[in-house]
């Protein structure tokens, strides 16, 4: 008799923060690598709009749509049994109006997300809260958002000075109260996120953002070396799989070419000489 599988929801992540129980969490944006990673035991799988420059090759997540987003969402739902599926809100979606935001998100939901992410702060306290009230869960994201890339200047490491690191944590507390049940903090430094997550009861997840943080989230190409461009250095490569498909495509090439693949299957006790014949 085969063991059920309990899903990961997200009130968990605040019972793990409470036991202090570190937070696993990747991207996904299909199938069979959300299950790949769910069959690891991960955490929590994040549809990113990173799928804008390591799957659909632009180069930021902003040209990423909600189309885009609901596609991709369906297909890592098919994969993933146990993990919390977090879909992120892509750029536009979210910052027009809070009844848009209410029906955009809820189309990541019936694609199979279990929980939406925001960027931001004040701006979207408004959204996250009405989101709440109907019964979708909301992750936020503060520090460096990569959709407000040309407002912050680029992909620099935010809250740097007192001032800075004052309004996020501010800001935080503030996505808390709005109900939000956990918050992405993206290149921030050591001190500040420890800062953060010691004032809140929700738990953070870092990327970038050093160490103190109740649990992490990378770009699962990234960490598998899938994706060829740029890398951030906080990035740890787990493996070289890219390296590794590139070697065995040339050698499936190679193969091929020198006809050594497919091999011709040995002969069968009946001849097929005068099969065509009455």
């Amino acid at each position: 008799m085969s063991e059920t599988i309990k899903p990961v929801r997200a009130p968990a992540l605040k019972r793990m923060k409470q036991q202090g129980e570190k937070i696993a969490m990747l991207t996904a944006y299909d199938a069979t690598m959300a299950g790949l990673l769910d069959r690891a035991g991960i955490d929590v799988l994040l549809v990113g709009d990173s799928l804008g420059m390591v799957v659909l090759g632009h180069d930021s997540t902003i040209p990423v749509t909600l189309d885009d987003m609901v596609h991709h969402t369906r297909a890592v739902s098919r994969g993933a049994q146990r993990a919390l599926i977090v879909a992120d809100m892509p750029f536009l979606s979210y910052q027009v109006s809070i009844a848009e935001s209410v029906r955009n998100a809820g189309r990541l939901i019936q694609a199979g997300a279990a929980a939406v992410k925001l960027e931001g702060g004040q701006a979207v306290l408004d959204a996250v809260e009405r989101l709440v009230e109907v019964g979708i869960p909301v992750m936020g994201h503060l520090g460096l958002r990569p959709q407000s890339v040309h407002q912050l200047g680029g992909y620099r490491r935010q809250a740097r000075n007192e001032e800075e690191a004052g309004i996020l944590i501010r800001e935080a507390q503030a996505l808390e109260q709005a109900g939000a049940f956990a918050i992405v903090l993206e290149m921030i430094p050591d001190e500040v996120a420890r800062a953060v997550t010691e004032s809140l009861a929700i738990p953070t997840i870092g990327i970038g953002a050093g160490p103190y943080c109740d649990g992490q989230v990378l770009v699962s190409y990234d960490i598998f070396g899938l994706y060829e461009g740029n890398v951030p250095s906080f990035v740890k490569r787990y493996t070289e799989a890219g390296r590794a498909i590139s070697e065995a495509t040339r050698s499936y090439i190679a193969e091929v070419r020198a006809g050594q693949y497919p091999q011709a299957d040995k002969p069968k006790v009946v001849s097929l000489k005068n099969a065509s014949k009455p």
